[in-house]
């Protein structure tokens, strides 16, 4: 099964970061991006498949578009990135993509999961 997923953690809280809507999309050879998909993190802070049904993971440049505004604003906290995009490139032949995101208010980082 070919996928791309996320997990968010929240690392102030040392909680998963649910109800973080969340948009997979990917660039066309002109350069343009093009929306495959939006969705939110479940209770464990996860999309565990954001590529959607009969799109084929074929090898080019990806980004996930995090709306931590949301996710902050529900706890009264002024984070200082409202958006988190993450970039990325999958090579023709993968058949799965992980893209952690480990969140605080004041930062960010992303890694290359499994």
């Amino acid at each position: 099964m070919k996928r791309i997923s996320t997990h968010i953690l929240d690392i102030a809280r040392g909680q998963p970061a649910r109800d973080v809507p969340v948009q997979l999309q990917k660039q066309n050879t002109s350069g343009d991006w093009r929306l495959l998909t939006s969705a939110r993190t479940d209770q464990d802070g996860r999309c565990s498949q954001l590529l959607p049904e009969g799109e084929d993971l074929g090898g080019g440049v990806y980004r996930l578009i995090f709306d931590v505004t949301s996710y902050y604003a529900a706890q009264s906290i002024d984070a200082l990135y409202p958006v988190v995009e993450v970039t990325f490139h999958v090579r023709t032949g993968e058949s799965h993509s992980h893209i952690p995101l480990l969140l605080s208010p004041n930062g960010y980082t992303t890694y290359r999961g499994s």
